[in-house]
């Protein structure tokens, strides 16, 4: 089998499972494929339409490739009044990629996200699954060092 089709059967054929495949797939690709959304919608007996819907409606999915690492800058209104502008700037000078693309190699991706959640850490990033609080603009190289 491959892995696509090893996903697909460790779910029930059931469309309450939409989203949880959808997500396996996303895990596993790091987006998801056209070929997946066909398949997923095939498996569980959907129209095409409705798996698409469900995959740009939810900001944790995406149907284009993303980097190894993703690096989320919060633009809150905390993050935002302390300097994740700057912050972003910074990021994009080091990664040599705009906010919300990837870098040539797919080892990062850019993104602002509205609110992670710590405001009292605001700027917030996250890089992978890693929060780090009180970034100011001068530590992107040094943010990004650790996982390059």
């Amino acid at each position: 089998m491959n892995p696509l089709e090893d996903l697909l059967q460790s779910r029930p054929g059931e469309a309450r499972q939409l989203l949880p495949l959808l997500q396996l797939i996303q895990a596993h690709y790091r987006y998801l494929p056209e070929e997946a959304l066909r398949a997923v919608a095939e498996k569980l007996e959907l129209p095409l339409s409705r798996v698409f819907a469900v995959a740009t409606f939810y900001s944790a999915l995406s149907l284009r490739p993303k980097g190894e690492t993703v690096v989320k800058v919060c633009c809150g209104t905390a993050c935002h009044l302390r300097g994740s502008e700057t912050l972003i700037a910074s990021l994009e000078k080091e990664l040599g990629i705009k906010l919300g693309e990837t870098t040539p190699d797919g080892s990062h991706t850019l993104e602002s996200v509205n609110c992670l959640g710590a405001c009292a850490l605001a700027p917030v990033v996250m890089v992978g699954d890693e929060t780090h609080g009180n970034v100011p603009a001068a530590s992107a190289r040094h943010l990004l060092g650790k996982v390059k």
